[in-house]
């Protein structure tokens, strides 16, 4: 008996979903980077328009708000000529020292590894008007000998400009310094045989190849001249010396609290941050201008100068020798007076500081916060890194990408304080009071950091190792787990310890995250500052610099000597 043959019946197609998932997952962690670092700025703007933008009306409508932004711009403006003009001569000094020298270059580093706020009030030992270590001993001259203060007075706008562009031409001096390194020998030597003296080989040939690391290490400068905040706040609030910055904290700090007008105050440096950007762009236009081709690295001719190593060794005693040595003979005095009397130095107050549980308490958050800081960014970066130079398929992705991370360069971290206190106080995520918001902070202002630092390692790794690995038939995870993280090790190890040294000592975004039952180290200082516990201030700020010294430590045992080259 014949049997019927079954049809078949037709299948329904079955849509994958592998080839989605790379999408998914790249969709999913700009979305969490977007959380991270441009929902606080958001929250920042819908707060100050909030109630028919009242929060622009009470910022901008207050009395003085002109003498505001005056301040402000001639902080930013006057502080960024100093460290321009300062950071490019330290840099080209530095090239003109003799080889028994040579240590003399990571001298002019030193103002980024000391913490701001120690150094700043370093300087109020040394400056004020009567009790001032420096003022005290000018006064001994003939031509002050009559007066009873000064001569110069720190708490006054100019001294704060000067002590903030000594503090940023370390910047200046890391940018220029790696501008030389890739300057081609033949150019200087060619002018040289064409009789041009050594000024004019700088001016007519160095110079203008430095364009780019001007213009890039001029636009971070003007920014961190533009959002100062320990300067101002430690300086010149007592005196009624007001920034953008210092009225953000005022409207943050003061009871009752106002949000809106604080996020409107940031408006201005959020606008000129993205104008210095944009310009920043516009004024390199095609960087292949500034290509040199040959096979000789930049050098100094065979003429040295030990006029060089003496500028190099007094800007390194002036901007932070002696603001150390000022801390120092003030945490081992019973009292802050002109007069020093070695004799009754104690260690008392280096005691209490280290024994007492809020300062104790400060050290290990600031530790643990800075650690885990860390820790997020070099995995974040890694990813970030991974995405902007292999990620092809991605192209909008990329770009936003790009974006997001390089955000917070252009951004102060006071601001990124106040976005941050306004995120995580409401639901969904209520943070405030815990570790958690000082480290998340911490997080987004060292992300362009440690992205552009492993980015930087990737690229000059090349595609070898990644091709040869694919070929053995690794996938992607076997590839990063067992070829590029074991190259990456060098360099994320000088990158975190970096970020930590750098994290150790921040102080502005710390200052408006903070609560009564977290702090860290700066922001404990500043509160023994108000207080007037001036030995107490001067052993803290001690006990800061020894911290970020170990991390400095750390530094160079994971990254070598050129650590902060990489910077």
């Amino acid at each position: 008996m014949a049997t019927a043959t079954p049809v078949a019946k037709p299948s329904t197609p079955r849509v994958s979903v592998r080839p989605k998932l790379p999408l998914l997952g790249v969709a999913g962690f700009l979305a969490a980077l977007a959380y991270l670092v441009v929902l606080p700025l958001i929250r920042l703007q819908t707060t100050a328009f909030e109630n028919g933008a009242q929060g622009y009306t009470t910022a901008f409508g207050a009395p003085g708000i002109g003498g505001v932004l005056v301040t402000t711009f001639a902080l930013a403006l006057g502080s960024f000529a100093i460290a321009m003009v300062l950071g490019t001569l330290l840099a080209w000094a530095s090239t003109q020292l003799p080889p028994r020298f040579g240590w003399m270059r990571s001298l002019p580093v030193l103002p980024i590894v000391i913490p701001a706020v120690a150094n700043v009030i370093g300087w109020a030992f040394l400056l004020s008007p009567r009790p001032g270590y420096l003022n005290a001993l000018l006064r001994n001259l003939p031509w002050w000998n009559h007066l009873e203060t000064g001569p110069i007075d720190v708490y006054t706008v100019p001294w704060i400009i000067i002590i903030t562009g000594f503090s940023l031409a370390a910047f200046v001096y890391l940018f220029v310094s790696a501008g030389l390194k890739d300057i081609n020998q033949e150019h200087v030597e060619a002018a040289q045989v064409c009789g041009s003296s050594r000024i004019g080989v700088f001016f007519k040939v160095v110079l203008p190849l430095l364009r780019p690391s001007l213009i890039y290490g001029g636009g971070v400068v003007l920014l961190l001249g533009l959002g100062q905040f320990t300067a101002p706040l430690l300086l010149g609030t007592s005196q009624g010396i007001d920034v953008v910055t210092t009225e953000i904290y005022r409207y943050v700090s003061t009871s009752p609290t106002d949000f809106a007008a604080a996020a409107a105050m940031g408006s201005p440096l959020l606008i000129f941050g993205l104008i210095v950007v944009i310009g920043q762009k516009i004024a390199l236009g095609d960087q292949r201008r500034f290509v040199t081709h040959g096979g000789k690295g930049f050098r100094s001719s065979g003429q040295t100068s030990k006029l060089a190593a003496v500028a190099i060794l007094l800007y390194a005693t002036l901007s932070t020798l002696l603001p150390i040595a000022a801390l120092t003979v003030v945490a081992l005095s019973n009292f802050w007076t002109p007069e020093i009397n070695p004799g009754d130095f104690t260690l008392a107050n280096v005691r209490e500081v280290i024994s007492a549980p809020d300062t104790r308490d400060a050290v290990i958050t600031s530790v643990v916060a800075s650690g885990a800081g860390v820790v997020l960014v070099l995995i974040i970066g890694f990813i970030s890194a991974s995405l902007l130079l292999r990620g092809q398929r991605f192209k909008l992705a990329r770009t936003l990408l790009d974006f997001i991370v390089a955000l917070p360069l252009g951004v102060p971290a006071v601001i990124f304080g106040v976005g941050f206190l306004l995120t995580y106080s409401y639901p969904p995520l209520i943070l405030y009071g815990s570790r958690w918001v000082i480290i998340l902070v911490y997080t987004a202002l060292m992300l362009p950091f440690g992205t552009r630092m492993l980015l930087a390692t990737m690229i000059a790794m090349g595609n070898g190792y990644l091709e040869a690995s694919r070929v053995c038939g690794a996938g992607l995870l076997a590839t990063n787990t067992k070829i590029v993280l074991p190259l990456l090790r060098t360099s994320m190890g000088a990158s975190a310890a970096l970020m930590f040294v750098l994290l150790t000592h921040e102080f502005s975004a710390s200052m408006l995250v903070r609560s009564p039952t977290t702090n860290v180290m700066g922001t404990v200082l500043f509160d023994y500052w108000t207080n007037g516990s001036y030995p107490t201030v001067a052993a803290i700020g001690l006990v800061m610099t020894v911290v970020t010294g170990i991390g400095v430590a750390v530094a160079m045992a994971f990254g070598g000597r050129d650590v902060f080259d990489k910077l």
